[in-house]
């Protein structure tokens, strides 16, 4: 400024004030529950895979057919839960060929994580992870009938 201007008055020129800051941390906060929903998703699957693991060496450590389904499922719960996740928002399914000398199971657990409710974005149902793991029934364990053959 020099000695002879006149002194600036009034807000001509001024652009940001009270409305930006606020939209500043409404972006912020936004974009925060945005990474958290992200994580979510992540964390979840991260338990998924360990629960698929969990249940696929307990169907095959089973002492037999009648029980390794159900306390493969409930391994896979128990490993849920320990993520701090809600069990009855997963469901798991046992494949394969059975209970024997040498079989392929397949565990697949999935997860539905809920979405994070987001200011000014419709929400949907949320997303479904799935993890699934495979192990072969022991061919050397004691109490199954047959003989081994694994190829």
């Amino acid at each position: 400024m020099t000695a002879g201007s006149p002194r600036a008055t009034g807000e001509g020129g001024f652009a940001g004030g009270a409305e930006g800051l606020l939209f500043g941390c409404l972006l912020f906060v936004v974009g925060t529950l945005l990474a958290a929903n992200a994580w979510a998703v992540v964390d979840a699957k991260l338990a998924a895979d360990a629960a698929s693991r969990e249940a696929a060496r307990t169907y095959v450590e089973a002492p037999d057919a009648a029980v390794a389904t159900a306390e493969a499922v409930a391994a896979a719960r128990a490993a849920i839960a320990g993520y701090g996740r809600a069990p009855g928002r997963s469901s798991t399914s046992v494949t394969g060929g059975g209970f024997g000398r040498c079989e392929r199971i397949t565990v697949t657990v999935a997860y539905a994580v809920p979405l994070v409710a987001l200011p000014g974005i419709q929400a949907g149902r949320g997303e479904v992870v799935r993890a699934a793991h495979s192990e072969v029934v022991d061919p050397y364990r004691s109490g199954l009938p047959g003989v081994a053959s694994c190829a």
